[in-house]
């Protein structure tokens, strides 16, 4: 493994039947059943009102994530950097525009400034008020492990706090039946380069050709395979059963034939 290691501080997670960490804590670790629902979107605190009513469900979704990350890590939103991957951006505003081109052509303004792919990271710009730099990425499916690479040399190299947030949602039709996404996830993580009192494991990471991880839950690994942001869950998995337990080895997907090899090791 690469002898590069970063602490993971804090995890914010939504999705179907995976409302928070908490929750999916206990259904990753096999102590409750995993009962698909569909995701459920809050309008994110801190954002002006106006702002507040036009933000699209890509953006509350991420920042939902991102801010469950940061409350638990104890960190101040304000001092770090952070990582935004999504793997298709906003597929409602998208189609919006591409109905909207297609017809009379007046574009929305709101909707044109939401639909760049770092929309998430500049409205999370607003509610946390970070300064610390902050990047927008997409690799197709190996968009989580992309953005986890990323954080984690920045945590690593640059010596500072980082947080990941990752975050899908589907196409509306006729755009999903080119790009079928199964239902809305976002995953956020804090990654620190110095154990502190609230890590919960630390993590090494290398690249490596063995095949990616299967949950054993079909429902789950419905959600692995069918959501780029869901290439997270066997990390997850591995992060709620850690407490008590040795060393575990994860396998996640990436690019080009490429997996992650990931050393995930409790802290407590």
């Amino acid at each position: 493994m690469s002898a590069t290691q970063v602490f993971i501080e804090g995890v914010g997670l939504n999705g179907p039947g995976l409302p928070d960490w908490p929750t999916a804590c206990a259904v990753l670790a096999g102590q409750a059943a995993h009962v698909s629902q569909p995701t459920t979107l809050a309008a994110p605190t801190g954002l002006p009102p106006a702002e507040r009513r036009r933000v699209g469900n890509l953006v509350k979704l991420a920042l939902g994530v991102a801010s469950e990350a940061v409350a638990a890590s104890g960190q101040p939103a304000d001092t770090l950097a952070s990582v935004f991957a999504s793997s298709s951006g906003d597929g409602d505003i998208c189609h919006a525009l591409c109905e909207a081109l297609a017809g009379d052509r007046l574009i929305s303004p709101t909707r044109f400034t939401n639909s760049v792919h770092n929309a998430p990271s500049g409205f999370w710009g607003i509610v946390s008020q970070a300064v610390m730099p902050s990047g927008t990425l997409c690799a197709y499916d190996g968009s989580f492990g992309a953005g986890l690479l990323d954080a984690l040399t920045q945590a690593s190299v640059d010596g500072r706090t980082v947080l990941l947030v990752s975050y899908d949602a589907p196409y509306p039709s006729p755009l999903s039946e080119a790009r079928p996404v199964r239902e809305a996830m976002g995953v956020g993580l804090v990654l620190s380069p110095a154990r502190t009192s609230r890590s919960l494991a630390s993590l090494r990471v290398a690249l490596c050709d063995a095949p990616p991880d299967v949950l054993p839950v079909a429902s789950l690994e419905a959600l692995r395979q069918g959501i780029p942001a869901g290439r997270a869950l066997p990390l997850l998995q591995a992060l709620a059963s850690l407490p008590g337990k040795p060393a575990q080895r994860v396998v996640l997907d990436y690019l080009n034939g490429r997996q992650l090899a990931l050393e995930v090791q409790a802290c407590n």
